[in-house]
């Protein structure tokens, strides 16, 4: 049994490092795991061997005894469902993590990824052609933070009492809220759940992949420039492929 993972130092690709880790945790054997260093940078999500791994040519992606799975919330799913733990439940339960996990990739993930697109990396728009985008997602990504502030209410975790799936993929995104610049403190039930999950053992080893230790919460002002730098070159329409 053998498990190759492709992932980087990004939201998406934290999570499944995260995943692993909780895995681990949760002392489940996982057979022989194989971690893959993705360097965006050096563009080698586009090189053949991992188009034909994941002809999306983004990261994370899986191959699991043979199986090549793609997208992080599907590659979290299939964890889930593959070794069986309370990340996942088996039962009828899992339908109240489901829902969630999606909640992620259709909510979270885009609105954060395009206000930090548009807040850090974005420089071949103008100052004023950027103000309207900003804004949009910026009360977008607060009005999310209030919909998991209405979550947080009624118990610790997004889905219930135990730590999922779902908080793995949310958190991801909701921990870089100052470099993206949505301002969670105005809710403490998401600010303690923030810190709650940062205190995982698992969760401290999965964001450590790709990051010296010293700078896993906070960034040197070189790597931010090197961050801004990347962000820029892939935010840049002049990036943009009409073709594989």
């Amino acid at each position: 049994m053998s498990l190759d993972v492709y992932t980087g130092a990004t939201p998406n690709g934290w999570k499944i490092s995260i995943m692993i880790e909780e895995l681990i945790e949760a002392c489940v054997d996982l057979g022989d795991v194989n971690m893959h260093h993705m360097s965006l940078s050096d563009g080698n999500q586009f090189t053949d061997s991992f188009t034909r791994i994941n002809p999306n040519q983004r990261i994370p992606a899986i191959v699991h005894d043979g199986r090549n799975i793609i997208e992080s919330c599907a590659i979290l799913h299939y964890l889930g469902e593959i070794f069986p733990t309370s990340l996942f439940p088996t039962d009828e339960h899992r339908w109240d993590v489901i829902p969630w996990l999606y909640w992620q990739a259709a909510n979270i993930g885009p609105i954060f990824g395009n206000k930090l697109s548009y807040t850090r990396y974005i420089t071949d728009a103008s100052e004023e052609e950027r103000r309207h985008p900003i804004e949009r997602f910026g009360k977008e990504a607060l009005r999310l933070v209030g919909v998991m502030d209405y979550q947080l209410e009624k118990h610790p975790y997004l889905c219930g009492e135990d730590f999922t799936v779902a908080d793995i993929a949310t958190w991801c995104w909701v921990r870089s809220y100052k470099w993206v610049k949505v301002d969670i403190t105005t809710k403490p039930r998401v600010f303690d759940w923030m810190n709650r999950v940062r205190a995982r053992p698992g969760v401290e080893r999965g964001i450590s992949f790709g990051v010296p230790k010293d700078e896993i919460d906070k960034f040197s002002k070189e790597r931010r420039e090197q961050y801004k730098q990347n962000g820029g070159n892939i935010a840049s329409n002049s990036s943009l492929r009409s073709d594989i």
